[in-house]
């Protein structure tokens, strides 16, 4: 677990680096998308990770990797705007926006650890088509539950998705990085 913890903190600092680039390029203009927008966001990439799994190759020269990288930010970005809820006023300051980064990539490494634990690094022995194949299953459930205007009769709200999604994508990623 102890070098679970490690890779995934480097995966943090991949994630956490492109979104403050993309901080300094373009701003806080993702404020503005509600969270079924940015649930349509992380839908496209994880459609075009299967694609490309399915394929073999792509046209595009970006490999999957970018787009885990994109699933895991824009999941922080949905789990912010469920926090702070979108807004026309798109002006969220670098540092405003990074410690609100910061804790909900905390939040999601808690409970990664947590299930960790619990599912002995299960994970671990997956293949990387099935993790991408979950995180379209709670894509799928996310858009459900948002049809239905957050409301769930037993089921774990949006955020939990997201958190979700975050970590096996993040589970993705210390596949494709570290090459287990």
């Amino acid at each position: 677990m102890n070098n679970t913890s490690k890779q995934y903190d480097s995966i943090i600092k991949i994630c956490s680096d492109i979104f403050s680039k993309k901080m300094k390029d373009y701003g806080s203009a993702w404020r503005v998308l509600r969270t079924s927008s940015l649930t349509d966001q992380i839908y496209i990439k994880a459609k075009r990770i299967r694609s490309i799994e399915e394929k073999g190759f792509s046209k595009v020269d970006e490999g999957i990797r970018s787009e885990y990288i994109g699933i895991i930010n824009y999941c922080i970005m949905a789990l912010v705007q469920l926090e702070l809820g979108c807004s026309e006023n798109t002006e969220l300051k670098f540092d405003e926006a990074k410690k609100l980064y910061d804790k909900n990539f905390i939040g999601a490494k808690n409970l990664m650890e947590n299930k960790n634990h619990d599912y002995d690094e299960a994970w671990r022995e997956m293949r990387l088509s099935s993790l991408t194949d979950l995180i379209l299953m709670k894509l799928l459930r996310t858009k459900q539950i948002e049809d239905n205007q957050g409301k769930t009769l037993v089921s774990e709200g949006i955020d939990a998705n997201y958190l979700d999604m975050i970590n096996y994508a993040v589970f993705a990623m210390i596949k494709i990085e570290f090459k287990c």
